[in-house]
């Protein structure tokens, strides 16, 4: 067709000239938008698809005609179809319009009036709610206007996919100017077309039935649009498309688009909550969840799931690793899927957090081929960094247990007007060095393969044991256990006498160790005395900073912070214990039968122990694994130590792995620079001195 339909996209955005006018903001454009733009859509199909029909049937039994047309289920107006009337018809006269536009509307069939939410009830989804829209462009008094505008805009002589470009050229405006919900991202076109590429290689035009999910679907952009280059390439295999939204509008645009397609499924729900294809697996499965979005509001719903799909749960501040989860429990066992993520599921969350145990989960189960960085400024509405997961549950052999990384962020040329945030743009040639790498799946400048367990580490806890400086540290009495084993003791426990410690340069001291008495006035109850006295003055006491000495029976004990170390004075002779702390436990034992309350204070020598972590690389192998972390502790870990446990996690760090040091310049240059700034300053002194 020599007629370009984008250039009715500047058409269309002179609609919301009235909406300006009308003083409504221009982030509430999209909301006043979409409804008039989807009467469009389905207005222009409908009349289309009617002159196709005419010219294979006659119309002059219009009633059957119109049974023959309605059992096409692309949706049906009786204005249109059978009277002849349209949008631009009613809109001809003001005096009427107002009646025949709420006619136009009544004359849609069931689900279309649903969807455009043609006079829906309080308790009913309404979607793209283009009666109360109208009700509200009517209160402003350029509902005339702003329709008869509207439909001056002739889609009907352009095909579906004419149409669909138009509509999603539109859609990113909407996604330009108005993210209702932090995360959401439009995916551009040259995203999409990659995407697309990747796939293909991955298929085979066989003939098979391949059906095609997308349970973000938003308003059909990725998912059709991957659809229509997967039928480019292969003319011959039918293809089916499944989506699901949980946003009214966008919901609404997808499922109105997919009732032109063949075998296209569309449903709304949130589909962390609603599974709306439970007996479903599916041959390709794309996705560009929200991220960045938490998912407080279905906390409950999501931890109680008896689906099995979430292995672990990310933090509630960030949902996008739920969705992946979903999508790989709906993605069958000879499926792709690449999923767009921001940076943060590659290295969020520490090992054993929800995170990597969710990237160890997918690498355990050698799902991840790939992960591509993106350039920033690809999106229309954020500049991050965004990366495309690659999974597929059955990779060629030789793939197995290897992943390639590719850093595609030089990987792109400037656009020559900014579109948003979107400055940037993956041109073929791109996107052909993308997929060259992916499918030559060897190293070179922007391509690195691993075998996956070099993405895992070991996070091995210690328990280090704190030496003083002639590296000894107090010993503890020995004490035979249940099985009949010699075990250190926890702590050497004193008979206290006293308690002296430097509060405000002076020196404080406590001797009451058994205490049943307390000061009525102030305190209500021994355990009142106890909460708010007893235990905050005790356990506030720094046995370092405040010099604690602990006076038991004719012992004293203190610690020497210039030593590190214990020191224990009978009657003056001094011994040096080793490195330790000193404790104070104030108790309370509360009333029995038989005894009444009572606040036991008991003073304690114990180890000086530290918790602390190593983190250590990783290998497959059990017993080489423990080989690794025993060499690593004894070349780096001086002080003693026991092993507590090892937690092995996930993570990817495209900036390590890609990292580029800077250049540095030869010191002749650098001299040669210093001598011509110091020339330069000579002569402005000289300048000054004129």
């Amino acid at each position: 067709m020599s007629v370009n339909i984008l250039q009715y996209e500047s058409d269309i955005w002179k609609t919301a000239d009235y909406l300006r006018g009308a003083g409504i903001k221009e982030s509430d454009f999209p909301k006043y938008m979409m409804p008039f733009f989807a009467l469009l859509m389905v207005e222009s199909r409908l009349i289309r698809e009617s002159g196709r029909l005419e010219n294979e049937l006659s119309k002059e039994d219009i009633n059957d005609f119109v049974e023959i047309f309605q059992l096409e289920g692309l949706g049906y107006n009786d204005y249109v179809i059978r009277q002849n009337k349209t949008l631009k018809t009613i809109s001809q006269n003001d005096k009427n319009f107002n009646l025949d536009f709420q006619l136009y509307l009544q004359a849609f069939d069931g689900e279309t009036k649903s969807l455009l939410g043609v006079e829906r009830g309080t308790d009913e989804e309404k979607y793209l709610d283009i009666s109360g829209i109208s009700s509200l462009l009517n209160k402003k008094r350029i509902l005339f206007d702003y329709v008869k505008t509207w439909s001056e805009i002739d889609l009907t002589p352009f095909s579906n996919s004419e149409i669909t470009t138009l509509e999603e050229h539109i859609k990113r405006r909407w996604a330009d100017i108005s993210a209702e919900t932090s995360g959401e991202q439009y995916t551009p076109d040259d995203i999409i077309s990659l995407i697309s590429d990747i796939i293909v290689t991955k298929i085979e035009d066989n003939g098979k039935f391949l059906t095609i999910y997308d349970p973000t679907c938003g308003g059909g952009n990725l998912l059709f649009g991957v659809e229509d280059r997967i039928r480019e390439t292969f003319r011959n295999r039918p293809t089916a498309t499944f989506g699901e939204d949980w946003n009214d509008a966008l919901y609404a645009l997808a499922k109105i688009e997919s009732r032109f397609r063949t075998d296209s499924t569309i449903r709304h729900g949130n589909t962390l909550t609603e599974i709306k294809f439970i007996e479903k697996r599916f041959d390709v499965v794309v996705a560009n969840p929200p991220y960045g979005v938490d998912w407080k509001g279905y906390q409950k719903d999501i931890q109680n799931d008896k689906t099995e799909r979430f292995v672990a749960l990310p933090s509630i501040s960030d949902g996008q690793f739920l969705f992946t989860q979903h999508i790989l429990y709906q993605l069958a066992d000879d499926g792709i899927s690449i999923v767009v993520h921001n940076g943060s599921t590659l290295f969020s969350g520490d090992a054993g957090s929800g995170e990597s145990n969710i990237r160890k989960y997918f690498f355990d189960q050698d799902w991840v081929e790939g992960i591509i960085q993106m350039p920033t400024d690809e999106f229309f509405n954020t500049g991050i960094y965004t990366y495309l997961w690659i999974f597929n549950k059955n990779k060629p052999a030789e793939r197995k247990n290897k992943v390639i990384l590719i850093n595609a962020s030089d990987l792109c040329e400037p656009l020559k007007k900014s579109r948003g945030k979107k400055r940037k743009q993956m041109n073929f040639e791109n996107r052909k060095d993308i997929l060259k790498a992916f499918n030559d799946f060897s190293n070179n400048n922007f391509a690195k393969v691993f075998d996956k367990w070099e993405f895992y580490y070991n996070k091995q806890s210690i328990m280090l044991t704190n030496a003083d400086e002639n590296g000894r540290s107090i010993e503890m009495p020995l004490k035979a256990n249940r099985s009949g084993e010699m075990v250190e003791e926890k702590s050497i426990k004193l008979n206290p006498v006293k308690i002296q410690w430097l509060a405000n340069d002076e020196m404080q001291s406590w001797t009451e160790f058994e205490i049943s008495e307390f000061d009525k006035q102030n305190y209500n109850s021994l355990e009142k005395y106890f909460e708010n006295e007893v235990k905050p003055l005790l356990s506030g006491i720094d046995y370092k900073e405040n010099r604690l000495k602990f006076h038991a029976d004719d012992v004293i004990y203190y610690f020497d912070n210039d030593k590190e170390t214990i020191i224990e004075d009978r009657n003056g002779s001094l011994i040096e214990l080793g490195c330790g702390k000193l404790v104070i436990k104030p108790i309370l034992k509360k009333a029995t039968k038989t005894k009444d309350a009572i606040i036991s204070i008991s003073l304690e020598l114990t180890k000086d122990l530290q918790k602390d972590y190593e983190i250590i690389s990783y290998t497959p192998e059990e017993n080489e694994n423990q080989k690794g972390i025993d060499i690593f502790m004894a070349k780096y870990v001086t002080r003693p130590f026991e092993y507590i446990d090892n937690i092995v996690g996930v993570e990817i760090n495209f900036n390590k792995v890609f990292y580029q040091p800077e250049q540095l310049r030869e010191l002749t240059e650098i001299t040669k620079d210093l001598k011509t700034l110091e020339a330069e300053l000579s002569n402005l002194e000289k300048e000054l001195e004129i």
